[in-house]
């Protein structure tokens, strides 16, 4: 792991902000994309662009294959079958998808969701929302004040009535890596009946991720935060339960046979993916899939942890700061808060330095609370991030002390 020759393949880093070198510490919002994505999708769009699955042309067919090689890639970089990934506009909507099909035959009145006080709104506003509609019940796992789940609690909150356990994977606001593993072993101790999703929109860019050894029945992720373009997601369904499932949506390219009174759907994974589908999406997370591949996921984790500690032991150096969460695992993501300080106030002074991150709420504002806070500035690292990066933040952050407490 050399980022600075990672970074040669990034067109994003030849630019300056603010009249310096770009420094991107937002990657858990999105990562930026390398040549390699960029040239599939321009490629797709200047030599293939055909209706894929519409079409007996030479152009169609091309297209389709192009669509098709990039779930097997897709595929074997999760551990899954290519049937058992279905493409959406993102994690957002998979966990939708999940939602809105297990309302028409399994969650009702008395039932239980169990999720988790760290979720993304994602994985939180779905569940609260349709147990308004259907009348069951959201149950929600403590975070401790470490930043980790009080695991001990899924033991005592799954019972009989238990539906769906659906988990974070990766905290996207703290970093904890989640034990989902163990998490789904214990689901399905409790209770043979329950399914499980995990939302894997923070781990699957970032770790290796095995669908096979998690056992979930259900994993989500995005493309856009593993240099895939936007509009671009995935959700894995292990095959059994896919076939059991309703479709969430209704349309074209989803059914086998119409007549006007009942209709058929298509095999698997078409029969979730109704209309035309995001084929240069697609062919991008494809390419990305096999960027990540040659990189190895294993060296991607093991240098975002090196940051990551580094990042840590230089933020002792600046007196204000105050980091949020300890977890014995973790990502690449930071959250803190520089004294009194608004972190909209503080992720401003770092932007004239060039680097980019976030601030506010994260969309997790239930976790916000459980910290007592508002919200945090928050870095966040890639493949392509370096130690020295670090330490010119570090330097900003000094300044943004000494303008702003």
């Amino acid at each position: 792991m050399k980022p600075e020759n990672i970074r040669k393949d990034f067109p994003i880093f030849s630019r300056k902000v603010n009249g310096k070198p770009f420094i991107y510490f937002n990657n858990a919002a999105t990562t930026q994309k390398p040549r390699q994505v960029l040239k599939a999708v321009n490629d797709f769009y200047e030599k293939h662009n055909g209706s894929v699955h519409r079409g007996t042309s030479i152009i169609s067919a091309e297209a389709t294959e192009l669509y098709s090689n990039a779930r097997k890639n897709v595929a074997d970089f999760i551990g899954a079958k290519e049937q058992e990934i279905v493409y959406t506009k993102n994690a957002t909507e998979s966990i939708n998808l999940v939602a809105y099909s297990l309302i028409k035959d399994r969650l009702k009145r008395g039932d239980e969701v169990l999720i988790t006080k760290m979720e993304h709104h994602s994985n939180l506003v779905p569940w609260q929302q349709l147990a308004k509609l259907r009348g069951f019940k959201v149950k929600f796992v403590d975070v401790k004040k470490n930043g980790e789940l009080a695991l001990e609690q899924f033991k005592k909150k799954i019972s009989r009535k238990t539906k769906l356990v659906s988990v974070a994977h990766c905290s996207n606001v703290l970093g904890t890596v989640n034990p989902v593993k163990e998490i789904v072993a214990t689901a399905n101790d409790r209770n043979e009946n329950v399914l499980t999703l995990v939302d894997a929109a923070q781990s699957v860019p970032h770790m290796p991720v095995d669908v096979g050894k998690i056992n979930c029945d259900f994993l989500a992720f995005s493309g856009h935060k593993m240099l895939a373009p936007e509009g671009i997601g995935v959700l894995y369904g292990r095959e059994e339960v896919l076939n059991e499932m309703q479709p969430f949506l209704y349309g074209g390219d989803m059914i086998r046979e119409v007549h006007l009174d009942w209709t058929a759907y298509n095999k698997l994974p078409e029969k979730f993916e109704a209309g035309t589908p995001n084929a240069a999406g697609a062919i991008g997370l494809g390419a990305a899939v096999s960027y990540l591949k040659k990189i190895g996921m294993q060296n991607v984790y093991k240098h975002e942890n090196e940051l990551t500690k580094y990042a840590l032991k230089k933020m002792n150096d600046v007196k204000d700061v105050k980091v949020y969460g300890a977890a014995k695992e973790r990502t690449g993501v930071v959250p803190f808060n520089l004294g009194k300080v608004h972190p909209h106030d503080v992720a401003a002074v770092l932007d004239t330095y060039g680097i980019s991150i976030r601030a506010g709420d994260h969309c997790a504002q239930p976790l916000m609370r459980e910290l007592g806070v508002i919200g945090t500035a928050r870095a966040s690292f890639y493949m392509y991030n370096s130690k020295k990066e670090i330490d010119v933040m570090i330097e900003a952050l000094k300044e943004a002390e000494r303008l702003l407490s």
